[in-house]
């Protein structure tokens, strides 16, 4: 099987604050780096890394966002060390060429501005991967699938912090969406990919 069409990575929230010691710490994040790094380091300039930026306070926050930093109020700007919210260190040694898109919401499709730039580059299929499954990762999907895209999740690359609700996310995708997203393996995904020039 090759990869038809022009691709994209979107690699969902692979930040410092859910690898390492924080109230977000997702323990799976760092079992799943490898497939990300290998996935992102042969195609860079393939690759987004979605970055999800918190308000500076709660009360910059918007609706029921702000209840939601009342609780996470050590997660807002004026707690979290700014370095948290950067990459993965081995992902960020990858920009540039992959790109950072940061984002405030568990979506990154909300203002159009992802969607807008893929457009312009004749983009069809996104290949998502990150965090957490059950969160941004689902939010990423259904917002590419609702835009018209062909959706591939590479289902040993994402993780959560919850192994019941990550289950349950894969399971439902895979039944749920077939027809507009497939799930495959990093290394399969790789090898169908291999050698596409970029567009």
């Amino acid at each position: 099987m090759k990869v038809v069409g022009e691709w994209r990575h979107i690699c969902v929230d692979a930040q410092r604050m859910f690898c390492e010691d924080t109230p977000w710490h997702v323990p799976w994040m760092m079992r799943v780096l490898p497939q990300l790094q290998e996935l992102s380091e042969r195609h860079a300039a393939r690759t987004i890394f979605t970055r999800f930026i918190p308000p500076t306070r709660a009360e910059d926050a918007i609706g029921s966002w702000k209840d939601y930093y009342r609780k996470w109020w050590m997660m807002t700007g004026e707690h979290l060390p700014k370095e948290l919210l950067g990459l993965a260190p081995s992902l960020q040694a990858l920009v540039p060429p992959a790109r950072v898109f940061d984002k405030m919401a568990y979506s990154p499709w909300v203002d159009g501005r992802l969607a807008s730039r893929l457009r312009q580059e004749n983009v069809d299929t996104v290949v998502v991967s990150g965090g957490e499954t059950d969160v941004c990762v689902l939010a990423t999907i259904l917002g590419a699938i609702d835009l018209g895209f062909r959706v591939i999740m590479l289902s040993d690359a994402v993780c959560s912090g919850a192994d019941e609700t990550h289950d349950a996310a894969v399971d439902l995708l895979g039944d749920r969406f077939s027809v507009q997203l497939e799930l495959m393996q990093t290394e399969a995904f790789l090898s169908a990919a291999a050698d596409q020039p970029i567009a």
